[in-house]
């Protein structure tokens, strides 16, 4: 027995390879990614590559201040790039390939306002170099050494300006090294001023950390030319952020500055907001100056204090608006009103004038001209979110348009339409005081996605087009503003994605795109509705495998799901999902499983509700049983699933729930939870959409950790993490925590870390062994008899 087992285990450490059916999917090339114009003219076609190599994910990799970059190329680490395009006219489709250096690894692509060329980053092993690509196919490289280290690194000027960038600075040295010898001990105090945080990764752990930080973001900001010649704006600055004015001739730039902090990451730290004319950088104007924000109360809904939020007004040629907290940022305290929106103008050197107060928190706005901008405002206690119509230049009184539950899918107006202006900027669709709403149509029978017409003056819609039997279509793009031709993405249980140019109630097709996982072909799919004990009215989507039929019996079943939390009993059983979608797994999907001879219940909803003023994790484990007792009662009843040969799975969040599960009930044979986190100790601040602290719902927390009934899980559970995980609240230590607490207390348990992987998995390697181990769990204690394996 002992020989056996040790050989297993020596197996075990070389990658495994799911069954063969399910490796040709992994290496098929997945369908191109579609980008259109601004002016609706032309269209690109995006390769994706195939999945990354575990040498992909060994690139060098520096991680600071929450960042993860690649130090041989001042980009982001690991990132994923698209590997060839085509371009073409809209009517045609995209028909030519473009001018492109071998083995172009291409992102950041952004079309020029006219439509006439696109911008692109191509990233080589030894930096990131722009090109700009015209619509005829012409490519020309203008600029090597971008910083991509934080956000796109270039952004387009007006007319023929060229564009805006960030890029190494000049002459910068080798990165700092860090000391064999250390300076001194590592040490930090806090004198009684409150600074909770959620569970961050990746932080600043020491000066070399500081050093690394500095080195990496510091830029030259520069002006380049089409013609590729470069001026310098501002030298050797840490940027976050710099856009150009709708009109071209100004600059927004955030920088940070010290001090930095070790608990808290970038987007926290201390800073500074100017403005400049494009003709004279060195005549900045400070707009706000923010310090180091590590004490944002961990309440849903808290935010910074001071002006936050800078961005240029789209329908104007230089006008600036922000936002500022009127309650000290804090979701917590009483206040009548939480932020006020105010402009100011070019210059920028007068004094602001105030456009709107919000009695909720501030979220967004959308520009349309002087006389319309809506303007959206959120709480998240109550789930409300409500938009309102602002007169920007014309002084009229806010007028709400729309007041509901942000997860209240079936009442989802849809978000409207936006068309680009004289300055390139996106604006509102508007025509004789309507707009445009493109909605995904949450609907008790399936999702059907639409287009109005909005009135603003009777605040009435009017449908223009829906998706129908037996598609799911969605609208891509609108090519008027009447809203009668269009671009729209369709499929169906049969039919893979494609685009269509629909004129005249006429569709052409103007994509091609074919299946890349015709093994799924003869899968079954329907979409479920049921009732939770409590009268709860829940969903999900039955998979069964190619070619099984009623007559064949009941079949091993997974169960994969994710909990989510509601405030209102109609939005939590409302139906999010379609029937009519081409379903084909990807990456490390469960639905792999229907080619290993299982049915999957996938997404049955388990919503975990608190209404009024009661918190949903109060009831947190009673409330998930019974959405999981419900799917696998329904599953049974349908004569798909066998009661004795039950797997729960999830991922994240879902893994939680599957330790919850296999420890508060009975349902599941054996569980498979990936990336989780077990031991709520250890997230104090919050975690999920959970806003007390350890210390305000203590017994909440304990009740809620599966690590405190590690006992009373008696099914097998497969534990499955990557050993760089740098999701708040998943460290990879929860899973060996877990594992090393099952397998003290007697329980049949299996801890697969994977080496370089964060908190998805991306590498070849990775994702076929991960599904290897699924399946092998699986056959073991679902099909098998589990004892004797």
């Amino acid at each position: 027995m002992i020989t056996l087992l040790s050989t297993v285990l020596a197996a075990d450490l070389a990658y495994q390879e799911p069954p063969d059916a399910i490796r040709r999917i992994l290496d098929a090339q997945s369908p191109p990614v579609v980008y259109f114009s601004p002016d609706r003219q032309w269209m690109l076609e995006m390769d994706r590559p195939a999945l990354r190599t575990l040498a992909d994910l060994a690139e060098p990799e520096v991680k600071v201040a929450g960042l993860t970059l690649n130090p041989d190329t001042n980009g982001p680490a690991r990132e994923y790039a698209f590997t060839g395009m085509r371009i073409g006219k809209l009517e045609k489709g995209a028909d030519r390939t473009p001018e492109l250096p071998g083995g172009a690894q291409i992102r950041n692509v952004d079309w020029h306002p006219d439509g006439t060329r696109f911008a692109w980053t191509n990233t080589t092993p030894t930096g990131i170099e722009l090109w700009v690509t015209s619509v005829e196919g012409r490519s020309q490289r203008l600029l090597t050494g971008l910083n991509a280290v934080v956000g796109a690194p270039c952004d387009w000027l007006a007319g023929d300006d060229g564009l805006l960038c960030r890029v190494v600075p000049e002459g910068r040295g080798p990165a700092p090294e860090r000391p064999r010898i250390p300076k001194g001990p590592k040490i930090d105090e806090s004198l009684g001023r409150k600074a909770p945080a959620r569970t961050f990764t990746n932080l600043l752990g020491d000066t070399h950390d500081e050093a690394l930080f500095e080195h990496y973001l510091a830029s030259d900001l520069v002006r380049v030319g089409l013609d590729g010649k470069k001026t310098v704006l501002q030298a050797n600055q840490l940027i976050g952020g710099a856009s150009p004015s709708p009109d071209g001739q100004w600059v927004l730039l955030t920088t940070y500055h010290r001090p930095w902090s070790y608990h808290v990451p970038l987007s926290r730290f201390p800073e500074r907001t100017t403005v400049f004319r494009l003709d004279a950088p060195e005549r900045a104007v400070e707009l706000a100056d923010l310090p180091l924000a590590d004490d944002i109360p961990v309440k849903f809904g808290s935010v910074r204090k001071g002006r936050r939020t800078h961005a240029w007004r789209a329908d104007a040629p230089a006008t600036l608006w922000f936002v500022e907290a009127l309650d000290d940022g804090d979701a917590g305290k009483e206040a009548r009103e939480r932020d006020v929106v105010s402009l100011l103008d070019a210059p920028f050197d007068g004094k602001p004038r105030e456009l709107w107060r919000t009695e909720l928190r501030f979220s967004d706005l959308t520009w349309g001209t002087g006389d319309l901008a809506l303007a959206h405002e959120w709480w998240y206690d109550t789930r409300q979110i409500r938009t309102w119509r602002l007169g920007p230049d014309v002084g009229a009184e806010p007028e709400l348009i729309w007041d509901r539950s942000y997860q209240d899918a079936y009442a989802d107006p849809g978000t409207p339409v936006l068309r680009p202006n004289q300055y390139g900027r996106w604006v509102l669709l508007q025509q004789d005081g309507k707009l445009l709403l493109n909605g995904s149509g949450a609907t008790p029978d399936g999702l059907y996605p639409f287009l109005d017409r909005f009135d603003l003056a009777t605040k009435r819609s009017k449908r223009l087009w829906a998706s129908q039997d037996p598609y799911y279509e969605r609208v891509r793009a609108v090519l008027d503003a009447s809203g009668k031709q269009l671009v729209t993405e369709r499929q169906s249980a049969t039919e893979p994605p494609n685009h269509f140019l629909r004129k005249g109630g006429k569709a052409k097709a103007i994509t091609h795109f074919e299946d890349w996982a015709p093994q799924f072909a003869k899968v079954q799919k329907e979409l479920v509705t049921y009732t939770r004990a409590d009268g709860l009215e829940l969903s999900a989507t039955i998979y069964t495998p190619p070619g099984w039929k009623p007559a064949d019996g009941p079949l091993p079943t997974v169960f994969w799901a994710y909990p989510r939390e509601f405030k209102s009993r109609s939005d939590a059983g409302q139906v999010t999902s379609s029937d009519n979608t081409f379903s084909r797994p990807s990456g490390s999907s469960h639905l792999f499983l229907l080619l290993a001879g299982y049915a999957v219940v996938d997404d049955p909803t388990l919503p975990v509700l608190g209404e009024g003023d009661a918190e949903p994790n109060d009831t947190y484990v009673e409330q998930l049983v019974s959405g999981a007792k419900a799917a696998v009662d329904m599953a049974v009843a349908k004569g798909v699933t066998d009661p004795e040969r039950t797997v729960i799975g999830g991922h994240s969040y879902g893994a939680f729930m599957t330790a919850n599960l296999l420890a508060h009930s009975d349902l599941f044979a054996a569980g498979i939870a990936r990336s989780g986190a077990y031991n709520r100790s250890l997230t104090p601040f919050g975690f999920q959409s959970e806003q007390r602290t350890y210390w305000d719902a203590t017994d909440t927390y304990i009740e809620m950790s599966p690590f405190t009934h590690v006992p009373r899980i008696d099914e097998p559970l497969l534990l499955i993490h990557g050993a760089s995980d740098p999701n708040p609240g998943t460290y990879p230590m929860q899973s060996e925590r877990m594992f090393e607490a099952l397998k003290g207390n007697g329980g049949r348990v299996r801890w697969v870390e994977l080496p370089l992987e964060e908190h998805g998995y991306r590498a070849r390697e990775s994702i076929g062994h991960t599904l290897w181990e699924m399946i092998r769990w699986a056959d073991t204690w679902a099909k098998g008899s589990g004892e004797d394996q």
